[in-house]
């Protein structure tokens, strides 16, 4: 069977340069005559046809229907991932991610299993909202780019999940940040301090954890706790000496009489000790 990856670049090269003039299966079809006499590789080759002029949801629907009327041949096998193809085209993220799901249950083994598998991630993966909104769709992104990365490390599809889970990644934290932020602002720092602890210990791999550093020495010095802003400002020196957010924890640290170096006992010390001994990040 021809690989759907192929088939998949070839429309969207149709779609691109888009249908001119009337297509021979349009008269085919065009005589409503039931589905039922058509063959399996006709309704499909309509479906592709519909997919070229950009009617995703028409073209969902012909691929449904071999599977329908041909459920245990070759073209079902094919029509069923291009079904998921056509809804994820059309943005119907949830009949993409069904379908998908379909091929997976049904074809666990073949070859356009990591394909399937990846559509289901980016039927997530691309509802995934700004960070002021609810984030619990990117939580779903993640595990199902995650089942990509493990179940089919050698496809493909298991760099481009790679990248994208980093995306989501970056994008949970950057709404710890946002929230962090907002409570910052209006002085509730115990409740900032949280957001960006969890930032600097569960989201340490992203772009976001010099800034959520800074901020705790900013959070940490407005409640006069200087043992824990010290510490931060030195975990940010050791980490990101070159950055904008240690050179705003430094001024702000000197400006008080203070350094930035390790002190006391608490959950950032401990962090401290970390990085020397190369365990953190």
């Amino acid at each position: 069977m021809t690989g759907t990856r192929a088939m998949a670049a070839g429309l969207l090269l149709a779609l691109a340069a888009g249908c001119g003039g009337e297509d021979t299966r349009e008269g085919v079809f065009g005589n409503n005559a039931p589905l039922e006499t058509f063959t399996a590789e006709q309704i499909f080759e309509r479906g592709e046809f519909e997919l070229a002029r950009s009617r995703f949801e028409d073209a969902a629907n012909y691929f449904a229907e071999v599977e329908r009327l041909y459920p245990y041949s070759e073209w079902a096998e094919r029509a069923l991932i291009m079904q998921a193809f056509a809804w994820h085209q059309d943005k119907s993220y949830d009949e993409a991610r069904a379908a998908a799901q379909r091929y997976l249950d049904f074809y666990p083994a073949e070859e356009d299993a990591p394909y399937a598998q990846y559509l289901l991630a980016l039927s997530y993966y691309d509802q995934i909202e700004d960070v002021g909104r609810d984030q619990g769709v990117t939580f779903q992104a993640l595990q199902a780019l995650r089942a990509v990365i493990e179940r089919y490390p050698d496809s493909e599809y298991a760099r481009s999940a790679i990248l994208k889970f980093d995306l989501a990644f970056d994008h949970l934290a950057g709404k710890e940040m946002e929230v962090g932020r907002y409570y910052l602002k209006r002085q509730n720092y115990a409740a900032a301090i949280n957001r960006f602890r969890v930032v600097v210990e569960d989201f340490q791999t992203t772009t976001h954890t010099p800034e959520a550093l800074h901020r705790l020495v900013e959070a940490y010095l407005s409640l006069g706790l200087t043992d824990e802003a010290q510490t931060a400002g030195a975990i940010l020196g050791y980490n990101y000496q070159g950055s904008e957010w240690y050179e705003d924890s430094f001024a702000l640290l000197t400006g008080r009489g203070l350094k930035p170096e390790p002190r006391g006992d608490n959950w950032l010390s401990a962090i401290y000790r970390q990085v020397i001994r190369g365990e953190w990040l």
